[in-house]
Parts: structure tokens; sequence; C-alpha cells
């Protein structure tokens, strides 16, 4: 079974604005590729106040789960589907937007050793439940099971991410990272990371940043998101830099490990036969005529 908690959705910052706040404005950080404003302050207090009310309706499933004798038996995995709801987290192919909270509840009150801070991705969940039940992955599975009779002896050295869309918006952009380095290319350099996407012009937190872009009232490491033309590559010391702002790409003391990154980044798109260098239209073509 699948649940899915809306309140935590991205329209719910607009949409819970005039309802109780469970943490106050000040009492939030600002992240610092924020402006540390009073809309800010607000919109990030909605957001815990929603993740609070997530909490509670988690906690009814786990009491049906309970009142039916099924939780001590039941495995949950309990995760997001992209990181915060905010610009620069949702859609973003920055860690902001990619790392996500994951947690895994095991049968008994039993628990089984994994190395936590193993580098795990959503194509790794299908081959674990499938080894959780004792099955072997089929071979075109990319994944790792990472628990199960079947877990995998390999732990992922890479994460690759890729984005070729954001709601209305084409944009092309391929992202691989390791314990410490993430690389990102942007192929549309002419557009910012700011993209034009109407739905979320309804945060306030989202038109505030605009207001003060368009007026030069942004610090730098707010602007960058607005950048254009954005730089083609981007890379981050995720160790000493987990919010991302400082990009070394253009700095000569990482060129050995920008140029090492470039070069997994060609080889996964070779691997995987990425085809994003191909437009909609002729995607659409192609699968109609088969």
């Amino acid at each position: 079974s699948v649940f899915n908690f809306q309140i935590t959705h991205e329209a719910q910052i607009w949409e819970q604005a005039g309802n109780d706040l469970f943490i106050s404005g000040d009492e939030v950080i600002v992240p610092p590729y924020f402006p540390n404003h009073e809309t800010v302050r607000k919109d990030m207090a909605i957001n815990y106040s929603n993740l609070i009310r997530m909490d509670q309706e988690l906690g009814q499933r786990i009491k049906e789960l309970k009142d039916e004798g099924l939780y001590d038996d039941a495995y949950i995995f309990f995760y997001s589907d992209h990181e915060g709801p905010f610009p620069r987290h949702k859609r973003a192919i920055y860690e902001t937007g990619t790392k996500v909270p994951f947690l895994v509840k095991f049968p008994g009150g039993k628990n089984e050793k994994v190395n936590k801070k193993q580098l795990l991705s959503f194509v790794d969940l299908a081959p674990t439940v499938l080894s959780i039940a004792g099955v072997k992955s089929p071979s075109e599975y990319q994944g790792f099971a990472f628990l199960g009779k079947n877990k995998s002896k390999i732990e992922r050295e890479y994460l690759y991410t890729s984005s070729d869309r954001f709601d209305n918006v084409p944009d092309r952009i391929r992202a691989v990272r390791d314990s410490k380095f993430k690389y990102i290319r942007n192929y549309n350099p002419e557009n910012p990371h700011a993209l034009n996407v109407l739905y979320r012009k309804q945060m306030l937190l989202m038109r505030h940043l605009t207001s003060l872009h368009l007026t030069g009232k942004l610090d730098e490491k707010s602007a960058n998101w607005f950048m254009s033309p954005r730089l083609m590559e981007e890379l981050y010391d995720l160790e000493n830099d987990p919010f991302e702002v400082n990009n070394l790409s253009l700095n000569d003391n990482y060129e050995n490990e920008l140029i090492y990154h470039r070069n997994l980044m060609n080889d996964w798109m070779k691997e995987i036969d990425d085809l994003g260098s191909i437009p909609e239209k002729e995607l659409i073509k192609l699968i109609s005529d088969e």
C-alpha cells in the first residue's frame, strides 16, 4: 500500500497561509540562498507547520496498522518525492531538490545492518522490495537492492540525476555526485535556474524573490539562481558547501575534479543511451512510430 500526504505539497504553502502556525517565523533558520526576510520566514514557518500536520496524518496510518494487528509484521518505507516545496527546492537539480528524507521500519522491531552513509537512489527501491520478497531483480534494472535476501554486495559510488522538463518549461540538465563533489551540466545555459514556472508564482516567497531580483536587491548567493546566462558547468564541494552556493567550475584548483566528473557524466550518458538531445516532438513521433 502507498499513502501520499498532500499536506506538504508545494501548493499548501499558499493554501495554508491563513491557518494556524505551529512554529514562529522567528524560530526558523533561513538557508544562505534565501534573503533573511519576514516573507521568507513566514512561508518557511508554514512549511514546518505542514510537516507537523503530515506527521499527525502518518500517525493515523500507523495506528490503523496497529489496530489491525499488522504493524509488527510490516515494512514501512518513509520518503518524500523531492526535497522542500520552495524555489530552488522543488524542480531543482541541487541537493535542496534531490536529497530526500528516507527511513525504513523493519518487522518485529528488528534491524538490518546497513551503511547509513551509502548513496541511494529511487531506482534502488524496486530491486530492494523484490529482494525482501526473495526475488532477484531483472538484469535491466539500474538499481541496487540495499536490503533483503538478494542485497547487493556493491554500494553505489555515484548518483546520477537528470531533468528535462519543469512543468510547462523544458530544460535539459544532468548531474552526478559522489560522497564529496557534485557536478552539474546545463545544456541550455541561456536559461536561468529560475525558470518561468507559472504554478509557483502563487507562492509569496517566489514573488518576493522575483521582486528583489528585478530591483537588484538580492545578494550574490540568492541572485545566482536567477543568473542568465548561467555557466554550462557547475561543481560543488558538498562537504564544505552543502547548500551549493560556491561554484568551483572556474577555479583552477579544482580542474582535475571537474574533468573527472565531466568524464563520469559522459560515460553514463553513453551507457544509458541518453535521449535528451532529441526534441520532445521527435521523441513522441518515435514512440508513435514504434
